[in-house]
């Protein structure tokens, strides 16, 4: 008589964009393969993987790539438009705009990123520790994120900002700080459903400390989630500091960003529109390319997701 073993269980289902139960390495490496097969399969994804990629390049090879140092000036070439020797024209000091773009590149994309960082560690600290340890903490936690969800978040900038000042820092800082309590609320609602699985149980089980069974069995599920919340606000991030830079409060010259180059040349529209126009197209970019790339790790970390 033969018999036939039973088969192994399966995971009960899908959190988020993260499957349930703790994978074997071959698993987790069957699962890596797919997500990037889904991702390759996005034509969206891949183009907004490249425009993020050459935004990137074109930031790291900045002294390379710029046919002028960024700062030069000259009054004899003020308001020239674009032309062989000056592809994207110049400003009102004569400084050639696509130098200028290209070396803000660093600047407004270091923003974007790092200022993302900050509030990304603060929505996964906050929303993890509300979301396991729930209670009297979480009623805390929570009632403290609601405030800070109460206040518009630009006019909140702008205060912090004149009173702080805008110094490239400051500035990674308060858009970090201001920017974290949509992510934690999202994390804490991952970490409710997950610290009831099975799994996690077992975990608790086995003798695994708090501090473990967040980091090793329940932040991982959560990740994708993360990541994906990353590259959405990245954009936001970068659009925020161009309003700053317009309203004067942004990155300072004689450091360019792309804001406030779009502000240098507001009055002079209708006689210079590529002061202005040119860095918008960069701003362009960098939002579409990051929003579509946000798009495809969504369709492709999630297998439920059909393309």
């Amino acid at each position: 008589m033969t018999t036939t073993e039973p088969a192994p269980p399966r995971g009960e289902g899908l959190v988020g964009v993260g499957l349930d139960a703790p994978l074997t390495t071959p698993a987790r490496a069957l699962r890596s393969r797919s997500a990037l097969d889904r991702f390759l399969r996005n034509p969206r994804a891949i183009v907004g993987a490249s425009m993020v990629a050459a935004l990137c390049a074109i930031a790291l090879l900045a002294p390379l790539l710029a046919p002028y140092p960024p700062e030069v000036q000259s009054l004899a070439l003020r308001y020239r438009p674009p032309s062989p020797d000056h592809l994207m024209g110049t400003d009102s000091f004569g400084r050639d705009i696509l130098s200028r773009a290209i070396w803000a590149s660093r600047v407004s994309l270091a923003v974007g990123l790092l200022a993302v960082a900050v509030s990304i560690s603060i929505s996964v600290v906050m929303g993890s520790i509300a979301g396991y340890y729930g209670g009297r903490l979480d009623n805390v936690l929570m009632r403290f994120t609601d405030m800070m969800l109460a206040f518009p978040t630009l006019f909140l900038l702008i205060a912090i900002v004149a009173a702080f000042g805008s110094q490239v820092a400051i500035l990674i800082a308060v858009l970090g700080l201001t920017s974290w309590e949509l992510g934690a609320r999202v994390v804490r609602g991952e970490v409710l459903s997950l610290k009831t699985r099975e799994f996690v149980l077992a975990a608790r089980a086995l003798g695994a400390g708090d501090a473990r069974i967040i980091t090793r069995h329940i932040l991982p599920s959560v990740l994708p989630i993360v990541i994906i919340s990353a590259t959405i606000r990245v954009p936001l991030t970068i659009l925020l500091e161009a309003a700053l830079s317009y309203l004067g409060l942004g990155v300072q010259p004689p450091l360019a960003s792309w804001g406030n180059m779009v502000a240098d040349g507001k009055a002079a529209l209708r006689i210079a529109w590529w002061v202005s126009a040119f860095p918008g197209l960069f701003i362009f970019v960098a939002v579409m390319g990051f929003n579509l790339l946000g798009d495809g790790l969504r369709d492709a970390l999630d297998p439920r997701m059909k393309i």
